[in-house]
């Protein structure tokens, strides 16, 4: 019996000594992980605060005022001023009406020649082709006629005056030389002005004496031809034209003006017009038109701008975006040019200085935009300083220094 209680308390000894031992290990191994991971933790604390620094250091572009200069930055206050509205309407680019001339032939005739062609500019009188043509000659014969009998009559007139002055003929026999001369001298005329009509110079009324003449046909206008259907040897007459000329040096943009603001549009009112081709060009124009028969089915009206076009950029048949400007009537707000904006992150953004060497990018709330200014509805106070000119240039300094460059 005895020996029986000997050996259970030997086995719960060994029970006892096997789990205390296993908790002082399994203890141990925990303090010696936990302190293992301490260190780590705290290098990687570190490594985050260094490149949130760097973030931080990243916000700002520094610029001494000398490097501004020569990167044409600008910096002004920002103000407030009043910012005109506008109607915008859709529209398309047409040759001016008034500036358009439809070249024909005022007789028939077959073309010998052609001298101009699809897109030439051309001059104000300059010869586009040559025609041959049985009327002119006909025309021409009865002149060359005309001319012979004059010099005929002069002739017989003074004789007729020598024999009266000696005594030979009687005075009527004057009154009858003289009405043959002026009459001729009429016919001399008449047949001047048709070959005038026909398109003849005078210089070119005895240029070809006794050759077959050809009729030069001349442009009106200067400008461009911008339709050409004459062809050598083809038949040409006046209901026929054979060239179009387009003075393109001013446009017209029509615009259709919806109903409700048909009361804001005027005669002589401002528009700026722009096109997809040119989204960066703003050309400016007037209204010199307003329909005064209103579309049932769109119920809009019908406005013509006559927009200068000297580049010759804007081209017939092109679409436009047309905004009509009305008064600045409205109070004064805080506004600064477009072009001063900059796309940052997704935003739009301002570079502001506070002591004219740091630049900071601010995003800004914008409103409304009207004649090239925008609206700054927050983000930004009156009087404070920012980067009027040379944000691109600031926001592609702070991206190499986001880049590490």
């Amino acid at each position: 019996m005895k020996k029986k209680v000997l050996i259970i308390g030997l086995i719960l000894a060994v029970v006892l000594g096997g789990g205390f031992y296993y908790c002082s290990n399994h203890l141990a191994g925990k303090n010696t992980e936990n302190a293992a991971e301490k260190p780590a933790q705290k290098g990687t604390d570190k490594a985050e605060d260094k490149e949130k620094g760097k973030e931080e250091e990243l916000k700002s572009v520094t610029m001494t005022p000398e490097k501004q200069k020569q990167n044409g930055i600008v910096v002004t206050a920002a103000a407030k001023e009043r910012l005109a509205g506008f109607i915008s309407a859709t529209g398309k680019v047409e040759v001016n009406g008034d500036r358009i001339a439809h070249v024909s032939p005022r007789i028939a005739g077959k073309i010998a020649s052609v001298s101009a062609s699809l897109g030439d500019g051309v001059a104000s009188g300059k010869v586009l082709a040559m025609l041959d043509s049985v009327e002119l000659g006909e025309a021409m014969n009865r002149y060359r006629q005309s001319k012979t009998k004059l010099a005929l009559a002069k002739n017989n007139l003074e004789r007729v005056k020598t024999l009266v002055e000696k005594k030979i003929a009687a005075r009527k026999d004057i009154l009858q030389a003289e009405t043959d001369y002026q009459m001729t001298l009429t016919e001399l005329h008449t047949d001047e002005e048709r070959l005038t009509l026909y398109g003849l110079a005078p210089a070119e009324f005895d240029k070809a004496d006794h050759k077959r003449q050809l009729l030069p046909l001349r442009s009106p206008i200067g400008g461009v031809i911008t339709e050409k259907h004459a062809i050598v040897g083809e038949l040409a007459d006046p209901s026929k034209s054979l060239y179009t000329i387009a003075d393109l040096s001013s446009v017209w943009v029509m615009v259709d003006v919806n109903e409700k603001d048909l009361a804001k549009v005027r005669k002589g009112q401002g528009a700026i017009v722009t096109v997809s081709a040119f989204p960066e060009l703003r050309f400016r124009g007037k209204i010199n038109y307003i329909a005064d028969v209103m579309d049932e089915t769109t119920r809009t009206v019908k406005a013509r701008i006559e927009v200068p076009n000297s580049g010759r950029k804007l081209k017939p048949e092109m679409f436009a975006t047309v905004e009509l400007a009305l008064p600045a009537d409205t109070p004064p707000v805080l506004a600064v040019p477009e072009d001063a904006l900059q796309e940052l992150d997704g935003k739009k953004v301002l570079f502001v200085t506070e002591d004219g060497t740091e630049f900071e990018p601010r995003a800004i709330e914008i409103g409304r935009a009207s004649g090239g200014k925008v609206e700054v509805a927050g983000g930004l106070k009156e009087g404070e300083r920012y980067a009027v000119k040379g944000g691109f240039l600031l926001k592609s300094e702070l991206k190499k220094g986001e880049l590490g460059e």
